[in-house]
């Protein structure tokens, strides 16, 4: 549950570095926080998505991420750039004295990830890694069901997460492997890799394939996992963009019951939640459902908690760590599938 702020508590200043799609959506929401945040600045080497972001919301539109960096008006920034310098940028900004909210996956590699784990153990700011699902109400939702203990112990995780592309997404920068790192396994893939962690815990054992079956380009367009904890949870998971219909889908069983979402908003349809409880009996289970056709909170959420991660100088639940977690297995996958985009 979101805390209430003090009015004592400081208003902090944002930088944002990369305007287009999530650095619009994070402007949005630092929009409606204005107690905890303030868009101050806004950077991108398109000059005309960073005036127009910047012009939006009121902010200043700069020429480039150092001078955004110098500036002493601005604690946090936020890094919504592409795949290949969300890292580099990173670091810029811990050794500026910045807060950072970075997008997922963070970076291409591990290997781009260990400077910031090391720069960052050396100070006292915060790096908040953006694996925004967590945040979305159906999630959420799912999180505190889990740990009321309802479910019993888990046993396994089955989930889906695709895209049907575009006409010439072969052409984009996703398709570019030294731009993304990858394809759908580093893009989407990241999603559920994280979500399963955080309701299973860390995977000791990784299975996989990663494989361009329709999209003629480079990097895969669809990854296939089996990640297994050391006490046999098994994550069962598909990230395609050959879905042709937005979807995204995850079921979680435990000994007494399961959970079903489905739907993240927008094109992925309506986020709803069906807990099925076991009965003693067994049989037909107890069912309850749960919508969620509101606007997505999510983004908000997520910077809400990052807020208070600063406020009270804890470590952010989404961070570095989650991010090398969460690389490794995308590393391995694509070991085992001849996929060495970042070797």
């Amino acid at each position: 549950m979101t805390k209430l702020y003090s009015t004592a508590s400081p208003v902090l200043g944002v930088g944002i570095i990369g305007c287009g799609l999530i650095g619009q959506k994070r402007a949005r929401a630092i929009a409606h926080l204005p107690s905890q945040f303030k868009l101050i600045a806004a950077c991108d080497l398109d000059l005309t998505k960073c005036k127009s972001l910047a012009n939006a919301h009121h902010a200043t539109a700069l020429g480039s991420a150092h001078e955004l960096l110098e500036r002493d008006d601005i604690q946090v920034v936020i890094i919504s750039t592409l795949h290949d310098s969300l890292a580099a940028l990173s670091l810029l900004a811990i050794q500026a004295g910045k807060h950072v909210l970075v997008e997922k996956p963070a970076a291409r590699t591990t290997q781009e990830l260990s400077p910031l784990i090391d720069a960052v153990s050396k100070t006292n700011l915060k790096v908040h890694v953006g694996f925004n699902h967590r945040y979305h109400r159906s999630l959420r939702k799912a999180k505190e069901t889990v740990d009321s203990g309802v479910l019993g112990d888990l046993m396994f995780i089955r989930a889906r997460y695709g895209h049907g592309a575009r006409l010439g997404y072969e052409r984009e920068w996703r398709a570019n492997p030294e731009l993304s790192g990858g394809g759908e396994l580093i893009d989407q893939g990241p999603h559920l890799i994280d979500l399963s962690r955080w309701f299973l815990g860390e995977f000791s054992e990784v299975q996989g394939f990663a494989h361009t079956y329709f999209w003629d380009m480079p990097v895969d367009d669809n990854g296939f996992m089996i990640l297994k904890t050391a006490t046999q949870q098994v994550a069962f998971l598909h990230a395609s963009c050959t879905e042709w219909k937005n979807l995204f889908s995850m079921e979680i069983y435990g000994k007494l019951g399961k959970l079903d979402l489905s739907g993240l908003g927008g094109s992925y349809g309506v986020e709803k939640l069906t807990h099925y409880k076991m009965l003693p009996e067994m049989g037909p289970p107890d069912t309850t459902s749960w919508e969620y056709p509101m606007e997505d909170d999510s983004w908000r959420t997520e910077l809400l908690e990052f807020y208070e991660d600063i406020r009270l100088d804890r470590t952010p639940a989404a961070g570095l760590l989650d991010a090398k977690a969460t690389l490794e297995v995308v590393q391995t996958i694509y070991k085992d599938s001849g996929y060495d985009h970042r070797s």
